[in-house]
């Protein structure tokens, strides 16, 4: 009976669609963020679809109901009925032979992730836009808002102050010089002598959402300060006037760092992890966004509609929305669209590591920030070390999903070919910190002809943009034959583009307000990080056992050195008496005991290097917001903390007793205890010399320096009697003295020393 009613329910369910009365469209979102459900009440479901939609319904799903198999009908049927949250974590996957079996979303294996989106994305430069306007139509058809993003950027001047000629050699007599200056000036006592420097002279524009911008300009024209500000990574001691904001919204009143992705031209990533690893990582981090609440509300929607999605977009959604995974599906889609298949289990490698290709690293720079939820995107020169085909199937994949998901994006390329070039929809032209056009690409070459320029019919038009408004190259296109040619400078372009029609438009456009209620509440992020502390932390702490892993060479040569220097002092403080007899025994054990402590205190010295070998992808990572400091930090030092115990216990099971060291078990522990301590103290000072100093050569001087301090003042070389009163400070915060002392109180207030007389 129950076969019979669902059979009914899936026949009649094309017929029900055609009679059910939908709501017209236009509605706006009723329900506060607060709720957490932020997408509930979008738009009503859409009875009059664009063309497109109603066009290709038939393509996008596939498998109608009515050619479902009875098994298949039951499973779906069965998945109707669940909550809407257990409904979220269910999907119907399709096997190699057709067959359709339940999943469990969180449990989806390896090979099964990757066959879906095999089976989505077969050839990332054919059935991409396809994919995307599956999930479109499908988000269409319930009449679900996708949020937009529209940038603005009014009167945005950006200056820099710096010392000009000698007095900018980083020198230790310039650099003390400019530190004593710099204070006089905040106390207003001496005037600064600095040179202002001007980086964005008064620039004004928008970045429209489902439009592909191209950021053009020489180098040194502003470029990346113009990224940086709009992505808000701008620098503090820049000094800014004019505002940016996101919708209506200042800077101030949303976290930019995560509602907008600025990919930097500098490839900084980990060499020992693979590709696969550095984007699931970043993936983690980033979280999934709103993807989970949109989908809550459309899952509730197909529901009361009687929609059934295709099973392969269905799964491939949930999956993209479910938080806490270590590896997201949305990494192998990313590593399809940009072409790292092939090497997906490779490491990135850096200079010492060998790794993939410079033009692989830099899709790597670019697909670690595609994988986060962000609805836009500022692009710093990702055509770097690519070639001109792998540029263009890149920004074409861009353009897709900006024009179908309704994207925002500002993409910043030095010479793009002109097939990369025409696929962008506006250009902003920047030149000598100004705006010299922005708008349509149709338009550009029109505004340059009624200034007397044109473009060869051979010329790439992005290289005569960047030429046109220099010196050296721009007599060559004047076109005016009749007239005769005088420099026109960048002023002049900027200025005359403010009478050209596109430039009055753009006018006009800022001049009206961001109408602030038409902005998705989905569309600005408001917390700092994308996942729960804790998410961010295991997430660290996975990472960083992965890297241990990856270098546990080290962690087996720092052993293997333990274990020959213990043997060595073995043979050198062998024990060849029972007794202790005089204090020339006292002399010896105290030597044992300091080059003991001094041994297991520099076995941590390792931890500089391999500090300052990832001290750049901690910046860059911190300051996009991928995790707290403390998250990083934690991690490397728990994980640790049994290696410590392992390479104590070689020393002293070894060495102890060989030496003549007090023959008490408790004492044995207690001085095992201590070292163990004094290892921890020795590496948290490594990492951070390594932190304050930040490269080999300054972690190496101020290393060295900080442990003469330790010797010296640490009670051994000169006894606290001897230490002068204006040092006495240095022995009483020496770490040293105290492993020093308590190590010797340790053994010589064992029994075998009861009766010498020290």
């Amino acid at each position: 009976m129950f076969i019979e009613e669902v059979m009914e329910l899936v026949e009649l369910t094309p017929l029900r669609d055609a009679l059910v009365g939908l709501p017209g469209e236009g509605s706006s979102f009723r329900v506060a963020m607060a709720t957490g459900e932020i997408y509930r009440a979008g738009g009503s479901l859409r009875k009059d679809s664009s063309s497109i939609w109603r066009n290709s319904g038939e393509e996008v799903f596939s498998r109608s109901s009515r050619d479902e198999d009875d098994e298949e009908a039951l499973k779906w049927a069965a998945l109707e009925k669940l909550p809407t949250y257990n409904r979220m974590r269910k999907g119907l996957l399709m096997g190699s032979a057709g067959e359709a079996s339940e999943v469990d979303i969180h449990n989806l294996g390896f090979q099964e992730k990757k066959n879906l989106v095999e089976r989505l994305v077969k050839i990332a430069e054919e059935d991409n836009e396809k994919f995307l306007l599956k999930l479109r139509n499908r988000i269409d058809r319930v009449g679900i808002d996708l949020p937009e993003i529209e940038v603005r950027f009014e009167h945005l001047t950006i200056d820099a102050e710096a010392h000009v000629g000698s007095r900018a050699l980083p020198s230790f007599i310039y650099s003390a010089f400019n530190q004593i200056e710099d204070i006089l000036n905040t106390l207003r006592i001496l005037p600064s002598r600095k040179k202002k420097l001007t980086i964005l002279h008064d620039v004004s524009g928008i970045i429209k959402p489902r439009r592909m911008t191209l950021l053009l300009g020489p180098p040194s024209s502003g470029k990346t300060t113009l990224l940086l500000a709009l992505s808000g990574k701008l620098d503090s001691s820049l000094k800014v006037t004019g505002k940016v904001t996101y919708n209506g919204h200042g800077m101030n009143e949303f976290v930019p760092q995560r509602t907008a992705t600025y990919i930097s031209q500098h490839d900084t990533h980990i060499g020992e992890m693979t590709v696969r690893e550095t984007l699931a990582f970043s993936a983690r981090c980033q979280g999934v966004g709103d993807r989970y609440d949109m989908l809550a509300e459309l899952s509730r929607r197909e529901k009361a509609a009687n929609i059934k999605p295709d099973p392969d977009i269905d799964v491939f959604m949930k999956a993209v929305a479910t938080e806490g995974q270590k590896e997201n599906v949305i990494t192998d889609y990313t590593l399809k669209i940009l072409g790292l298949e092939v090497c997906a289990d490779t490491l990135v490698g850096d200079q010492m590591i060998r790794g993939i290709s410079g033009g692989q690293r830099k899709r790597v720079t670019t697909g670690e920030m595609l994988v986060g939820p962000s609805k836009a995107l500022f692009m710093d020169e990702i055509s770097t070390g690519l070639d001109s085909s792998t540029t263009y199937q890149i920004v074409n994949s861009l353009r897709q999903t900006i024009h179908i998901l309704n994207g925002t994006a500002l993409i910043s390329l030095l010479q793009p070919a002109p097939e990369t070039y025409d696929l962008f929809d506006d250009i902003i032209l920047l030149s000598d910190s100004q705006i010299v056009y922005q708008g349509p690409r149709e338009d550009v070459l029109d505004f340059f002809e009624s200034m007397g320029f044109r473009c060869p019919e051979r010329k790439g038009v992005a290289d005569f943009l960047q030429e046109v408004t220099s010196r050296k190259d721009q007599q060559q296109y004047w076109a005016r034959k009749d007239e005769p040619y005088s420099f026109v400078t960048v002023k002049e372009f900027a200025e005359a583009f403010q009478s050209f029609h596109i430039g009055r438009k753009l006018g006009h456009e800022l001049a009206t307000p961001f109408d602030k209620t038409k902005s998705h509440p989905a569309a600005l992020k408001t917390e700092k990080y994308g996942v729960r502390k804790k998410e961010l932390l295991d997430a660290c702490i996975s990472r960083e056992y992965l890297l241990m892993k990856r270098n546990s060479f080290v962690y087996i040569f720092k052993l293997t050195q333990l274990i020959i220097m213990a043997a060595i002092s073995m043979t050198i403080f062998l024990r060849t008496e029972m007794h202790k007899n005089s204090t020339d025994d006292g002399s010896i054990y105290t030597g044992a005991l300091f080059f003991t402590v001094v041994m297991i205190m520099f076995n941590g010295m390792s931890e500089l290097a391999m500090t300052i070998a990832k001290l750049p992808v901690f910046y860059k990572q911190r300051g996009l917001l991928f995790y707290p400091a403390w998250a990083y930090a934690l991690p490397s030092w728990i994980l640790k903390i049994p290696i410590t115990f392992v390479e104590v216990a070689v020393w002293v099971f070894m060495s102890y007793y060989v030496i003549g060291f007090d023959p008490n078990v408790g004492r044995l522990f207690k001085q095992y205890l201590l070292l163990v301590l004094v290892n921890q103290m020795a590496s948290a000072l490594f990492r951070f010399i390594a932190a304050a100093g930040r490269n080999m050569i300054v972690a190496n001087t101020f290393g060295s320096f900080s442990l003469l301090l330790l010797f010296a003042l640490g009670g051994f070389v000169l006894s606290r009697e001897n230490v002068k009163k204006w040092w006495i400070w240095g022995y009483w915060s020496s770490p040293l003295m105290y492993a020093q002392n308590a190590i010797v109180v340790n053994e010589f207030l064992g029994k075998s020393w009861s009766k010498v007389s020290l």
